[in-house]
C-alpha cells in the first residue's frame, strides 16, 4: 500500500509543471541501442566459468540487437495504429561506436580503440552469421519505414577513465571481459563517482574539458553512422554535469532528457539535487525532456508491467502531458534467451493494444517530434 502511495505521488509530480498539450501523444524513449555489451551465450558462460558476476540483467542478456530482436520488433510496432492511421515507433538512444575488441587484441589490450556501429555488425555477421547477417541493413529498413527514430546517446556506453584506468592495472575482470569481445559484469566499487557504463561521469570537474570533444565526435558520427543529425540526447545513466551542455547546444542539442529529481555530481563526492520538468530551460538554451512513464516488461518486481504502465500513462493524460515511456533494449533481445525477447514484446504488443483501445485518439511520436510539436506553441 504505502509503496503504491509513493508511486502515484511521484506518477503526478512528473506531471504537475511544464509543456502541457491536449492530444494524446505516446513516446517510447528506448536505451542502448547499438551499444555492445554482451556478446553471445557462449561469452557468458566463459566468464561465468572465470568468476565474473551477473549483476543484474544487462549482465545476462543485453546483447546487439540481432536480425530476430529487430524483424520481431518491427513487427510489433506495425500492429497497430493511432488515430492518424500511423504504426508505433521506437525512439532508440543510440550509441554509434564500440569497442574495436580486434585490434584491441591485436596490441595485447594495451590501448582503448573504437569502431562504428556499421563495422562492428560487419564483424559479426561473419562471426555470428545466424544472428547478424542483414542485421545493419534491417536497422536502415527500420528508420527508412518510421519504425524506428534514432537520437543519441553518447560515443559508446562506457566510462573510459575507469576502462583507462582499469586497463593499465590489467583488470582481470575487464581483460576477460574484453577477450570475450563484452563490456559487461565490470565492477566499479572503487570508483565511488563513476558508473563503469556511464560514459560522462567523472571524479574531478575538470575532467569534464576531457569529455567536451569526446561528445561532439559522437556527435558527428552518429550523423554518419544513421544519416542525419540528433537533436536529442540522453546521457547514459543520466548522467551529465552542466558544463557539457554548451557543447551539445554547439553541436545541434536541443533537447536534453534528464530525470525528474536530478542529482548532480559537483566533484570530490559532492552532489546537487535538483528538479526537472517538460519544457524546462537552461541557461544554454537546452530544453529538458523528462520521462513521466516506465515500461520494464522483464525486469521483476512482481508488478503486471502493462497495468502499471497503463495507469502511468493515464496520469500523464490527465495533467495534459505526453506519456513519454522509458524503456531499455534488455527487453526486447533474445540472442541469450529467446524467452527474454518473447516475454517483452508480448507485453509490448498488449500494451499498444490496451492503449489504442482506451485512447482512440491517441498518437505516436518520436522523441523529437514530440518535443518539436510542443516546443511549437500552435500544435499543442
Amino acid at each position: 500500500m504505502v509503496r503504491k502511495i509513493v508511486s502515484g505521488i511521484i506518477s503526478n509530480l512528473k506531471n504537475s509543471i511544464g509543456w502541457k498539450t491536449n492530444r494524446k501523444i505516446v513516446v517510447f524513449s528506448v536505451d542502448d541501442y547499438g551499444n555492445v555489451r554482451l556478446n553471445s551465450a557462449q561469452a557468458r558462460n566463459n566468464m561465468d566459468e572465470a568468476g565474473m558476476k551477473t549483476y543484474s540483467r544487462f549482465d545476462a542478456l543485453d546483447t546487439l540487437e540481432t536480425t530476430q530482436d529487430l524483424e520481431q520488433l518491427f513487427e510489433v510496432l506495425s500492429s497497430v495504429k493511432d488515430k492518424n492511421g500511423r504504426h508505433a515507433v521506437f525512439t532508440p538512444f543510440v550509441l554509434p561506436c564500440n569497442i574495436d575488441f580486434e585490434k584491441m587484441e591485436a596490441e595485447d589490450f594495451r590501448e582503448f580503440h573504437f569502431e562504428t556501429l556499421p563495422n562492428t555488425y560487419k564483424k559479426l555477421s561473419i562471426q555470428q552469421p545466424e544472428a547478424y547477417t542483414g542485421t545493419w541493413n534491417l536497422w536502415k529498413e527500420g528508420i527508412d519505414k518510421g519504425l524506428l527514430k534514432p537520437e543519441f546517446h553518447g560515443r559508446e556506453h562506457l566510462n573510459l577513465k575507469v576502462f583507462n584506468d582499469k586497463l593499465s592495472k590489467r583488470d582481470p575482470q575487464l581483460l576477460t571481459a574484453l577477450k570475450n569481445k563484452s563490456y559487461t559484469s565490470i565492477s566499479d566499487e572503487e570508483y565511488p563517482t563513476m558508473s563503469a557504463f556511464a560514459a560522462l561521469d567523472f571524479w574531478e570537474v575538470t575532467e569534464n574539458e576531457d569529455l567536451k570533444p569526446i561528445l561532439a565526435e559522437g556527435i558527428a558520427l552518429f550523423e554518419e553512422v544513421y544519416g542525419y543529425r540528433s537533436i536529442y540526447f540522453t546521457p547514459p545513466v543520466f548522467s551529465i554535469h552542466h558544463s557539457l551542455f554548451q557543447t551539445l547546444k554547439d553541436n545541434g542539442i536541443q533537447f536534453l532528457d534528464l530525470a525528474l529529481q536530478r542529482n548532480e555530481h559537483q566533484g570530490f563526492n559532492v552532489y546537487k539535487k535538483s528538479l526537472n520538468y517538460i519544457g524546462k530551460k537552461t541557461k544554454e538554451g537546452l530544453t529538458i525532456m523528462v520521462r513521466n512513464v516506465v515500461f520494464e516488461p522483464t525486469e521483476d518486481r512482481g508488478i503486471d508491467w502493462v497495468d502499471f504502465t497503463m495507469k502511468q500513462i493515464e496520469t500523464a493524460f490527465r495533467w495534459n502531458k505526453p506519456a513519454i515511456i522509458s524503456s531499455h533494449r534488455v527487453n526486447f533481445c533474445g540472442h541469450i534467451n529467446p524467452k527474454n525477447r518473447e516475454k517483452g514484446l508480448a507485453d509490448l504488443k498488449r500494451l499498444l493494444q490496451q492503449i489504442v483501445k482506451k485512447w482512440p485518439d491517441v498518437e505516436f511520436m518520436s522523441a523529437a517530434e514530440m518535443a518539436m510539436s510542443l516546443k511549437d506553441k500552435r500544435n499543442v
